[in-house]
């Protein structure tokens, strides 16, 4: 029986594969190890909070430049309602999400990116935060903030900079003071694992 860096309890053979080959891509790329026990409180991001239950599958830690960053394997259940007439389930997802410590206090921070229908209501309600000196920014992602002074003075241009790469996926990154997560829904993939993993190594070592 194979020994997997991750738990593989609940998974199909084809979620363990995808996983297991993302993990080597990550392995021959980065300097990643498996850290001991850590407690990374997932349940205080809002990005988990409408899921029934999250399963933390297996965490990694990057080693760069003095500041760890982490690649996470979950899983995460949730109910599916189908058509009237017919009983509702259970299903689950497998997704990859990875976490940096940032120097500073963001406060609660939410940005993904921005729809028609932000930009609509936008004009009614003001509730996003904007950066008047960078446009293309503001243009491009959705920010809400819960505290406007600490996420003025935290949303940097470095810090900016680096969320822009990020604009031809649809990731979410959500910051809780100084624990920042960024992921989304789509397929697990290795070229979307170095992606991540390539942004929290940046975001933790420059911001």
């Amino acid at each position: 029986m194979d020994n997997y860096p991750f738990n593989t309890i609940g998974l199909c053979s084809e979620d363990i594969d995808c996983f297991n080959n993302t993990f080597k891509t990550l392995k021959a790329k980065f300097n990643i190890e498996i850290p001991g026990h850590i407690d990374f409180n997932l349940n205080q991001f809002d990005v988990f909070k409408n899921y029934l239950g999250v399963d933390l599958l297996g965490s990694f830690v990057i080693n760069h430049l003095d500041c760890d960053s982490y690649i996470f394997f979950i899983q995460t259940h949730y109910k599916v309602t189908p058509p009237k007439g017919m009983g509702s389930y259970v299903d689950n997802s497998c997704q990859i999400w990875a976490l940096a410590y940032l120097k500073k206090d963001f406060g609660r921070v939410l940005i993904r990116r921005e729809t028609l229908a932000d930009k609509i209501i936008e004009l009614v309600h003001p509730v996003e935060l904007d950066f008047d000196d960078d446009k293309p920014f503001s243009d491009t992602f959705f920010v809400l903030v819960n505290d406007h002074q600490k996420a003025i003075n935290a949303i940097d241009r470095n810090f900016r900079n680096a969320v822009m790469d990020t604009r031809k996926d649809n990731f979410i990154i959500e910051v809780v003071e100084h624990n920042l997560i960024i992921g989304n829904t789509d397929p697990v993939s290795p070229e979307k694992a170095i992606y991540l993993a390539e942004f929290v190594s940046r975001v933790a070592s420059n911001c």
